[in-house]
């Protein structure tokens, strides 16, 4: 992966950043937001996490910008790998999914912000200055959930929350609720139908849901309110 700036030589002054998403048109039009500005510029691209990890090692960027969901793996696994492998690497997630449901969980994971692909150009260059500053960011919307579930992590457990489970186990019920049968849900995180049964066995335990039909019915219905930013915790 080598250095450019639409064909001109490197500027070695510049910040260096990373772009991982597996579409090339996102890459493009990131690419061509970033290299607009004179101190930023974009030191190489890659759709997976192996192409990820080689280009931090070849390019040795300050900030990579990382999608959820990449080709044959998982973005959440890649901040992690990052956070241990090269920590002083600073990382900011661009990614369509829920911010409300996935912000904390990625900043947990490494990250230091996280910014929906539906926001403004403008609203994107602020998050990068403010990561490549040394803060977090995230949306007032994702900052206020993680204010609540603050305020109320000392209620008594009436209930069994979604908030318990594991990043995988969450991908797993999430589509569960959207209505993927297990072969499916294997298929789209490229891990075996048995691996599948073992996760949705979990995640009944967690949430103290009897059968399959339980974890279903449960699973459509947070689904459903998340969509419609009443998931809760």
């Amino acid at each position: 992966m080598k250095d450019s700036n639409n064909g001109q030589a490197a500027d070695w002054g510049a910040t260096r950043i990373l772009i991982v998403d597996d579409h090339p048109l996102v890459r493009l039009s990131l690419r061509e937001v970033i290299q607009r500005e004179s101190d930023l510029m974009v030191c190489g691209e890659a759709e997976d996490r192996e192409q990820a990890l080689a280009a931090v090692a070849a390019s040795n960027p300050q900030l990579a910008i990382i999608d959820l969901t990449l080709k044959s793996s998982d973005g959440m696994e890649l901040i992690k790998d990052l956070r241990d492998r090269y920590p002083k690497v600073q990382i900011l997630v661009l990614s369509m999914h829920d911010e409300t449901l996935h912000a904390e969980r990625a900043v947990r994971a490494g990250a230091r912000g996280y910014i929906t692909k539906q926001e403004a150009t403008t609203k994107i260059m602020v998050a990068i200055r403010q990561v490549l500053n040394g803060e977090i960011y995230w949306s007032e919307k994702a900052a206020a959930r993680v204010a609540s579930r603050i305020a109320t992590r000392s209620r008594a457990a009436t209930g069994f929350s979604v908030d318990c489970l594991a990043d995988r186990e969450l991908q797993v019920f999430e589509l569960i609720g959207a209505g993927r049968s297990t072969r499916q849900i294997a298929a789209a995180l490229h891990i075996d139908v048995s691996t599948v049964e073992t996760y949705r066995a979990r995640i009944k335990e967690k949430l103290n849901l009897k059968d399959a039909l339980d974890l279903l019915q449960y699973a459509i219905r947070w689904h459903v309110a998340s969509r419609s930013g009443n998931s809760g915790s």
